[in-house]
């Protein structure tokens, strides 16, 4: 019985797929095996599998596709490990990853069922010296919110968009509260590592390993609509949590509102993004966001510069004006 069980599904990323797989079978923490679920793939996929000549992979075929859901559950019911880790097949792992997550499990009591860690982007490929400076700036705001502990804290924070834990190819937790969880919602397009990390954390105590261990690769977003839609999705699945933490003050649909206003700045659409930035909580944690936000549509659209930097600039002044009122 393998430590870690790694799934990593798959959908035409014959590109992709193998930077990851390797990513995996270099790992430091050795005792694992790789299972990739390849949800029915046209490309040359299978052929890249095929290349591999090692015990630890095993790999899995749909065939019709499915979903990345389903093939993430596919992988968790043929999971072996003592615990599931999980990894998108555009992205990387650093080699002491899996090592550095049980090493903080290992050191906590039972009720610490997973961890996540932090990652960072590949700059290199893009060509976009923007990232660069929109990575440095952010770095210098503290975030004053929980990045771990149980349910209380972490189902607040994940819901409010504070909390970022990039589950899908961050986590790492017990196969058994996996399952007991249920797996992968598979009736949701979007969102379903966040989803899937909430009812785990309802289950058990989530770590933070407060390192860059993962490497996300840029290969494209989905639509600032489709956003806004899976947020819809996941807000009234957990309607009675949100409505229970607003009841407690904090404006959990406000803070949704402002993650979607920004994909709709970072698309170059200004005013799609201001019928959101009229609903939107905004504090001065949220300021440098929304200005990488507007900073990555004026890299796309030229044109929308005069309008962009005019919301940019309100929801900024709106900030200051409402802190000074609040501390006078």
């Amino acid at each position: 019985m393998p430590k870690v069980s790694v799934i990593i599904p798959t959908y035409n990323r014959a590109d992709t797929v193998r930077r990851a797989i390797d990513s995996v079978l270099a790992q430091t923490m050795s005792d694992l095996e790789c299972l990739v679920v390849d949800d029915a793939s046209t490309d040359d996929t299978q052929a890249v599998l095929d290349e591999y000549d090692d015990s630890r992979l095993r790999t899995f075929r749909h065939d019709t596709n499915r979903g990345g859901n389903a093939a993430r559950n596919t992988g968790l019911a043929n999971a072996d490990g003592e615990y599931v880790a999980l990894l998108d097949s555009d992205d990387e792992w650093k080699p002491e990853k899996l090592e550095h997550q049980l090493d903080r499990l290992d050191a906590e009591s039972d009720d610490w069922v997973a961890a996540y860690c932090d990652w960072e982007y590949d700059l290199d490929e893009s060509g976009e010296s923007w990232k660069r400076t929109v990575a440095a700036l952010l770095d210098r705001f503290d975030r004053d919110y929980p990045t771990e502990g149980g349910a209380g804290d972490m189902v607040r924070e994940i819901l409010s968009d504070n909390l970022h834990t990039g589950a899908g190819s961050t986590l790492l937790v017990e196969t058994a509260v996996a399952r007991d969880v249920g797996g992968f919602d598979e009736d949701l397009d979007r969102f379903q590592d966040t989803e899937f990390a909430l009812r785990v954390v309802k289950a058990g105590k989530l770590a933070h390993v407060a390192e860059p261990l993962m490497v996300r690769h840029d290969t494209g977003s989905p639509s600032a609509e489709t956003y806004r839609d899976a947020n819809e999705e996941l807000l009234s699945k957990y309607d009675e949590e949100v409505a229970a933490i607003e009841a407690d003050g904090r404006d959990i649909r406000g803070q949704r509102n402002l993650f979607v206003a920004k994909h709709f700045l970072a698309e170059g659409r200004p005013v799609g993004s201001l019928r959101h930035l009229r609903r939107a909580s905004v504090d001065g944690h949220e300021v440098p966001g929304v200005l990488a936000s507007a900073a990555r549509g004026l890299n796309r659209r030229k044109r929308s510069v005069a309008i962009a930097l005019t919301l940019v600039l309100a929801v900024t002044l709106g900030y200051t004006l409402t802190r000074g009122t609040d501390s006078a």
